[in-house]
């Protein structure tokens, strides 16, 4: 899991920059909202000066509402927009954490069954997580493709993220490659009184083509045990790195 953000005091022997009073506080600022809420907490230990103006609560609410769309603002008035995000990023580190946990507590063998998937993805819509929540937590390569897969099919449809940010989160964390086997089990179909025998069919498929294509996979593994369909299991497949 990563490590949890960590706002730092700048120590005594940091300076105020020459010249910086001179520049106007707002300008700084929308030069400061590029960055991101670790170069952020960086930038602020560099000195006084930096670490007041890197707690602006515009910097903060912003990131928050970019990171939770859905968010509720926070109803405490004394409760910082910084101080906000930090206290969120760590809850939602350990919520995600307890479904890393229960996944890998029903995948000892590296298969998990449909249902359990669906239940690990409805705690993290239940959670409220947001797209970087999954990129920072479940897209690594220190989990395992099953809890990749979790984490790319929540972006799909619990999400919906567009396609481009998707593929773009799987090549960045070099999970894109990795492939798993995903089998399901269908009811034999009816032909005037007698009916055919129940089927197995079976797909190996990388994350990326998840991602990409093979629609019919992901519908299957979205719908789960539901009218036709008896059985989904999804199986890491045996020789991938993963």
């Amino acid at each position: 899991m990563e490590a949890p953000l960590r706002p730092t005091e700048p120590g005594s022997s940091h300076r105020r920059g020459i010249g910086l009073d001179s520049i106007p506080e707002d300008l700084v600022i929308a030069i400061a909202s590029y960055l991101g809420p670790r170069d952020l907490l960086s930038l602020g230990s560099c000195s006084h000066f930096w670490y007041h103006l890197c707690a602006s609560d515009y910097l903060w609410a912003s990131l928050s509402a970019c990171r939770w769309p859905l968010l509720v603002p926070p109803c405490l008035p004394s409760l910082e927009w910084k101080e906000f995000y930090i206290r969120r990023h760590q809850e939602m580190a350990s919520r995600v954490s307890n479904v890393v946990t229960f996944v890998k507590n029903c995948s000892q063998n590296e298969s998990l069954e449909g249902s359990d998937f669906l239940k690990a993805v409805a705690d993290l819509q239940s959670m409220g997580a947001g797209f970087l929540d999954i990129k920072f937590f479940l897209l690594t390569v220190k989990h395992s493709v099953l809890l990749n897969l979790i984490g790319l099919h929540y972006l799909i449809f619990s999400l919906r993220v567009p396609g481009i940010d998707v593929t773009e989160a799987l090549r960045s964390s070099c999970i894109a490659e990795r492939r798993v086997c995903v089998n399901w089990f269908t009811l034999g179909r009816w032909f005037y009184v007698f009916r055919h025998p129940d089927e197995s069919r079976s797909r190996r498929v990388s994350l990326w083509e998840l991602a990409t294509s093979e629609e019919e996979v992901r519908s299957v593994l979205n719908r789960g045990v539901i009218h036709e369909v008896l059985r989904v299991q999804i199986t890491k497949v045996v020789g991938d790195p993963s």
